[in-house]
């Protein structure tokens, strides 16, 4: 899930939903008008095992900011680096 602190950081969380999608990765943009607090918890209660959050720094430096499923804050990382380490995921679970 991808959650945007304000919708001015709509459109590059579209991007990075984009990105995602054509490396075969599921990735949701949460638009809604709640809070953030919600959005992340309802990303929770969703099961989504990475919460992607984007706010100003982020969109400046084309980086997302990475939250586990346990709520776990594991920090700013280049977007096309994340992919990256997905793919490393995906590889290793076979």
């Amino acid at each position: 899930m991808i959650i945007p602190v304000h919708a001015d950081f709509n459109e590059y969380c579209e991007s990075v939903r984009r990105m995602l999608h054509d490396e075969h990765f599921f990735a949701d943009v949460d638009l809604s008008r709640e809070t953030f607090q919600k959005k992340v918890r309802n990303a929770q209660v969703a099961q989504y095992n990475f919460q992607l959050v984007v706010g100003q720094n982020e969109a400046t430096n084309g980086t997302v900011n990475i939250r586990t499923r346990e709520n776990i804050v594991e920090g700013e990382m280049q977007a096309d680096a994340f992919v990256a380490k997905l793919k490393e995921l995906r590889a290793a679970y076979k």
